[in-house]
Formats: C-alpha cells, structure tokens, sequence
C-alpha cells in the first residue's frame, strides 16, 4: 500500500492488488449471502477494502477497460465511495474509488459516518459499521446513448454491482447490507458530491460477530 501527498493535490492510496481466487466457490457464496446488520469492533483491512472496491467496479479487462459488474454500452455510468471510519493503514475519511489506477482519493477528511447514519433516516448498522461503501451514478452517461430508458439500465447496473459486494463480502467472512433509505443531498453533502452524482445505495460493511 503506498501513500502520495503531494502539494496542491489530493492524497492518493494504491490499494493491493485484488485476489483473483479464493477457497470460496460462488456456489457457497451464493448459499451463505445474507443481509448482515451487526458487526464486530474489529477495524477492516486494507486488502479487504481493495478486493470489495475491485468487486463493485473493478478493472477486469484491461484492453477495453471492463469492470467487474456489467453495464449497458460498457459506459460505466458509477461511482464509488469508501467512507472509512476504522480501516488499518488509511486515515479517517471519505475516499473516491478510481478503477482504472485501483486507488482511493481522498475527497472528505475525517470521520463521516455519524453523517451518513442521520442522513439514512439513524439505521444502526451505517452507525456500527467500520466502513461504508456508497455507490452513485451519473446518469447522463448511460441516457445520453439509451434516454430515459437509460435509467432503468443503471438501476439494473447498480444492483449487478452490490450483488457483487455481497458474494465477495461472503469469501472474505465479512457481513453487508444494502440501505437504500435516506436523504440524497444530505448523503452528497457528506461525502462532497458532484451535483451531477445521484447516490442509490449504502452498504455498510464489517466482520461477522
């Protein structure tokens, strides 16, 4: 894990490079998925943030820049967002995922979960979590091919991609949930959104108790 400072720009994190296999076959993933809303006190890992982030949107094809989860057009109309509150080797804050460099930009300092727990109408798992993910979209990037029938095909895309944390969330022993009730411009005031961003889900993840 390598962290950059530089002056004037925003502090980077190069996550570990993904596993791509493990003990655990998608069969039992499959099996074992469940929403989880208790968790350890035990902070996350780094290399588990970097293989959930890889699993909601990450590079899988570099030659055509393909990613984990489908999408219409392959014109990837998410985005992603770590908000850490007790990750090893990160600080506190709000963290944009970049796929294509596999590495978190920090956009918010500090812990901002309290935020996002008012913001999601006080559900105790976003409050106990170690970290969120968030995952908006930008819609014009799909519509602007398919119209308004282009909103029906995020929607679809944003549920391919939390499956996605789900199943890897199961192979890493960790619990999540989907949370999709909650005040959209508190949860982009919190996490310094682009007004164009729409966020659609909050998956608060931690270990299993």
């Amino acid at each position: 894990m390598v962290i950059q400072k530089i002056r004037g720009e925003a502090e980077r994190v190069k996550l570990p490079s993904p596993m791509l296999d493990s003990g655990t076959s998608i069969e039992k993933a499959l099996l074992k998925r469940r929403s989880v809303r208790e968790y350890g006190h035990e902070p996350l890992t780094l290399p588990e943030i970097s293989q959930l982030l890889w699993a909601a949107q990450g590079v899988t094809e570099r030659k055509e820049g393909l990613r984990a989860a489908p999408s219409a057009g392959a014109l990837y109309p998410l985005e992603v967002y770590l908000v850490a509150g007790d990750v090893d080797g990160i600080e506190q804050g709000v963290y944009k995922y970049k796929p294509h460099g596999h590495e978190l930009v920090k956009v918010v300092e500090g812990d901002k979960r309290m935020d996002i727990y008012r913001a999601s109408l006080y559900q105790e798992p976003v409050k106990d979590a170690p970290a969120l993910i968030v995952i908006s979209a930008i819609y014009q990037r799909t519509t602007i091919k398919y119209g308004e029938r282009g909103i029906r095909y995020v929607h679809m895309e944003v549920g391919h991609a939390a499956e996605n944390v789900y199943l890897q969330a199961v192979a890493l022993n960790l619990g999540t949930v989907v949370v999709g009730a909650f005040h959209d411009e508190d949860v982009r005031k919190a996490l310094n959104m682009p007004k164009e961003e729409t966020p659609l889900y909050v998956m608060p993840v931690g270990r299993l108790r």
